[in-house]
């Protein structure tokens, strides 16, 4: 069922989580070196031969990327995003989507990654739709904007147009993506020292259990992405449903300046989607394709 009327979210929970990462990337950033009673481990060498402490991280991960490549077929879920672009700090914005992992047998693409969007909140973007299916229509994306009635536009997913106001193209978009993000940074960040590792239980996004890994880069480096990254695992689903990360502060005593948050909430895995919850035909949207 198509859910454009799904605008009531359980966002007391979205804030109590986040309150929590607020206080944690503050404890980071107030206490480097000191000792603490969650579990902790220092980085003290740059060689990938020797054990890291991103390493179980990584394992978490890989656990993760092996549920989405086998396991969870596909999923619905809202998309709470905000990202930084050009320096300025977005609005959140509120995303119903539906998606379908990429599945490969054999070498091969058998299901194509695939993804329908549906955006909620913020006024200014709500009503606008996406549809994008992995390997068809010319590698391209089809997009329709509320109350437009000239044909709906297929883009490029890299295009300066799509791009615009955006730190991703939508390829990128899903969990499936982010789990294979999060194993890339992780891995580069296991080159290098001055890399410390949180992990915590007892968060909660929307009243779901997670844990929390945090990592921390004490020191500003041309290999280091961000300062302060968390992590929030769904101790049910064994999926990342929350991906946060943070640049250094401007200035001494400042706190860490938010780059990007995603989190997903709402989530329901193997509803069985099918090639119409990805076609821009699909009577129950809004696409004005001719």
């Amino acid at each position: 069922m198509h859910q454009k009327s799904h605008t009531l979210f359980l966002v007391t929970g979205i804030i109590a989580g986040l309150l929590f990462v607020q206080a944690q990337i503050d404890s980071a950033a107030q206490a480097e070196g000191e000792e603490t009673v969650v579990k902790v481990a220092d980085a003290k060498i740059g060689n990938a031969e020797v054990s890291h402490p991103i390493d179980p991280a990584i394992e978490m991960a890989k656990g993760g990327r092996k549920r989405c490549n086998g396991e969870v077929r596909d999923y619905t879920a809202t998309l709470v995003r905000r990202e930084r672009v050009n320096g300025q700090l977005k609005d959140h914005e509120y995303i119903f989507a539906k998606v379908r992992n990429r599945l490969i047998e054999d070498g091969k693409i058998v299901s194509p990654f695939s993804v329908y969007m549906y955006f909620l909140k913020p006024a200014t973007v709500k009503g606008r739709e996406l549809v994008y299916t992995e390997g068809q229509n010319k590698g391209k994306f089809c997009v329709h904007e509320k109350g437009i009635v000239l044909p709906s536009l297929w883009l490029n997913p890299e295009a300066p147009i799509a791009m615009k106001g955006q730190r991703y193209p939508m390829t990128k978009f899903g969990i499936q993506n982010l789990v294979d993000q999060m194993i890339v940074r992780a891995e580069e960040d296991r080159l290098h020292d001055e890399c410390r590792v949180q992990f915590r239980k007892g968060a909660e996004i929307n009243g779901r259990k997670c844990t929390v890994v945090q990592i921390f880069h004490p020191k500003r480096r041309a290999h280091f992405d961000y300062h302060v990254a968390q992590i929030f695992i769904d101790d049910e689903l064994k999926l990342p449903v929350r991906y946060a990360a943070y640049d250094w502060p401007t200035k001494v005593g400042a706190r860490p300046q938010l780059l990007e948050e995603y989190t997903y909430v709402n989530i329901k895995v193997n509803v069985d989607l099918t090639d119409m919850d990805f076609d821009p035909k699909n009577p129950e949207y809004n696409f004005n394709i001719k």
